[in-house]
């Protein structure tokens, strides 16, 4: 069976060695020529997880209509921000029952769609859409450390066929129907990771990490709750799991920026360090859409993109969180 993965960043290229690994055939697009061409000729991927030999049945390509040339399923895992673009390109290519999973985290700028709602508004059959969400950071994927992950759909046979199709002996695949809850938990988990990396570089220790990562969890029930989804999606891999592992891992990009901004630093000199996209320093502005929509408070979320879109000082705008008025522990659900 031939697989399309659309991205070839570090979980676009982990997702692509799974796939490979566990009998698929995988079109991998990428946006660099020159990545196809060492992707093609040394089964090495230049710019990401590049210690790593790629599987012979990877094939690269630039090509959209290539890479879904005969595939049976599409993978997508581009930046959040290019959804619709994606979408719109596919919709030429596939036919309406053509299965796709989006295993990319955010929330669309402007209009407050989750990375599934922009796919159904440009492509429709919200039953052949799925999405993919866990503490499953690449390095270890690509590298067959255990992990688990959850696909959710809100077609059962659509879960269902994903499951079984990533589904490997180190990469446990778990299905739910709470599409809505799934989305937003990936989306937040790494505006608190953020809050969490400027804790650390002002200097703040363990117990001020473990009350945004709480407090964080509070955050991201309310909004879900309040759009839809379950509450108990957020105590998941979703939603704990994946916060847990985002707040804490050396291999957590958005948890390094966090750092980065409380030493100084900036979103265009992070990106330009490391070649990749923070998701959270976007989601902290967009998710501001939905929480106005649902007049929903997000305290911890506020105080990000003030450091981030705002140019607020990290050591002031911290002080804010810890002089809110005092309240029950959880309320707003």
């Amino acid at each position: 069976m031939k697989i399309a993965v659309i991205g070839a960043g570090s979980w676009g290229t982990a997702l692509a060695q799974l796939l490979a690994g566990n009998g698929c055939n995988v079109g991998l697009w990428a946006r660099k020529p020159e990545v196809v061409r060492s992707v093609n000729g040394s089964h090495v991927n230049p710019r990401y997880l590049s210690d790593v030999e790629l599987s012979e049945n990877i094939v690269a390509t630039t090509s959209y209509k290539d890479a879904l040339l005969r595939a049976k399923a599409a993978v997508i895992v581009t930046p959040s921000n290019l959804m619709r673009g994606v979408a719109c390109a596919l919709a030429d290519v596939v036919d309406a029952d053509f299965p796709i999973i989006i295993c990319s985290k955010g929330v669309e700028e402007g209009s407050g769609l989750l990375p599934v709602e922009v796919f159904e508004a440009e492509m429709g059959n919200a039953s052949r859409l799925a999405v993919l969400s866990g503490p499953n950071f690449a390095a270890e994927v690509i590298r067959g450390i255990p992990t688990g992950t959850v696909i959710a759909s809100s077609d059962e046979g659509t879960a269902a066929f994903f499951q079984e199709l990533f589904a490997a002996e180190t990469f446990r695949t778990y299905v739910s129907d709470d599409v809505c809850g799934v989305e937003l938990c990936a989306a937040f988990k790494n505006v608190i990771a953020i809050a969490v990396g400027v804790s650390y570089g002002l200097g703040y220790g363990d117990n001020t990490a473990a009350m945004l990562m709480t407090r964080g969890l509070a955050e991201m029930s309310r909004l879900v709750v309040r759009c839809g989804g379950q509450a108990i999606t957020c105590m998941g891999l979703a939603g704990t799991g994946d916060l847990v592992a985002t707040c804490t891992s050396e291999h957590s990009r958005n948890r390094r920026f966090g750092r980065l901004l409380a030493e100084g630093g900036t979103l265009d000199g992070f990106i330009a360090e490391t070649h990749m996209v923070a998701e959270g320093a976007l989601a902290c502005k967009t998710l501001k859409t939905l929480a106005d929509r649902y007049d929903v408070e997000l305290p911890i979320t506020d105080v990000v993109r003030a450091i981030v879109w705002e140019g607020a000082d990290p050591h002031d705008v911290a002080k804010t969180l810890t002089s809110r008025p005092l309240t029950t522990e959880f309320y707003g659900l």
